[in-house]
């Protein structure tokens, strides 16, 4: 058992050790980038809310 522990625990240290990883400006960018996004699509969830709030009270009234 403790054979196929080591055995999987090697494969996963080669898998990391294939993968490319990010420059540190590219996760800059990319967070930056992300966190523009949820701020647009807040914005315009935000907007819609209150529009569709507005003509239901409007609606019912």
């Amino acid at each position: 058992m403790f054979e196929r522990i080591g055995n999987y625990l090697k494969g996963v240290r080669a898998e990391v050790a294939r993968v490319s990883w990010p420059t540190r400006n590219e996760v800059i960018s990319l967070t930056a980038l992300i966190l523009l996004l949820v701020v647009i699509v807040t914005v315009y969830i935000w907007g819609v809310d209150g529009i569709i709030g507005t003509l239901l009270r409007l609606f019912i009234q």
